[in-house]
């Protein structure tokens, strides 16, 4: 009887998950099968699933006409590029928290979060006038600093609570051994802590990738524009084309899929790798 019943729940929560991961990737499989219908069946058969004619004009369109690559390109240079050093200067400063300065860290970390409560607005013209004066104004290293402003105070939070759960005996061990501070954080303690960089990267990279507010103010250079801002301003004209629209969300959207597709495995051999000496 208890089998049966396990059976039935097995089956049970299979379908749930089934069917949620149906609901979460719909979204996704309708823009990719929109953006490769024929002219004209958007607008005459919008909830015909399977298009009658299929086409890539859209997509020769967004790139040949739209020059959308160039917009990928700025936004994977300020996305990757934030990551990156977001990455390297939060788990060095989240570790020098959880090691070196405790009770202080504690105190700090909380406070980093504060950056958060103030609405991005309110920052945008406080950041016009520092990059202008700092000769970055219309530039992507400029919004990469700008992002960095906001990326690292969170990305610092999010790892404290991961190096924690670091056991200190692995570092005394590896301090009988003669590693030094540098061999023990690259060495022992990253790899531990590896699921935790792997998921504020992601964080990171989608937080970059998606922003809009700050790009569309900073940048005023059309060969700048991140895609963020260029997928806006294809719904600026009178009459919005809609297969243009979708092939330029595929396209958005294909490098946060392949990025996550990546580093996806890091999750889970970041569990195991590292804690045995």
């Amino acid at each position: 009887m208890k089998k049966k019943n396990s059976k039935i729940l097995d089956i049970v929560s299979h379908f749930i998950l089934i069917v949620a991961t149906i609901c979460a990737i719909f979204p996704l499989v309708w823009i990719f099968i929109s953006s490769v219908k024929g002219k004209g069946e958007l607008t005459q058969f919008p909830t015909r699933f399977f298009p009658k004619e299929f086409t890539l004009d859209y997509f020769g369109h967004v790139i040949n006409d739209l020059h959308f690559l160039e917009n990928i390109k700025n936004s994977l240079i300020i996305s990757l590029s934030t990551t990156v050093i977001a990455i390297i200067v939060s788990s060095m400063a989240a570790y020098g928290i959880v090691r070196f300065f405790p009770k202080l860290g504690s105190i700090m970390s909380k406070l980093l979060v504060t950056t958060y409560i103030f609405p991005p607005i309110l920052l945008a013209i406080p950041y016009s006038i520092a990059t202008a004066k700092a000769g970055l104004t219309n530039s992507l290293w400029g919004l990469v600093i700008i992002y960095l402003s906001f990326s690292v105070p969170y990305a610092v939070w999010l790892l404290v609570g991961f190096f924690q759960t670091v056991p200190i005996g692995i570092e005394e061990s590896a301090k009988i051994d003669g590693a030094n501070k540098f061999v023990i954080f690259t060495r022992i303690v990253l790899p531990i802590v590896a699921p935790g960089i792997v998921a504020t990267a992601i964080y990171t990279f989608i937080n970059a990738w998606n922003e809009f507010l700050y790009a569309l103010i900073m940048i005023n250079d059309t060969s700048k524009m991140t895609v963020a801002v260029a997928l806006r301003s294809l719904n600026g004209s009178e009459i919005l084309d809609w297969g243009d629209m979708m092939a330029a969300s595929v396209i958005v959207v294909l490098p946060s899929v392949i990025f996550f597709s990546i580093i996806q495995n890091k999750i889970a051999s970041g569990l195991s790798e590292g804690s045995v000496k």
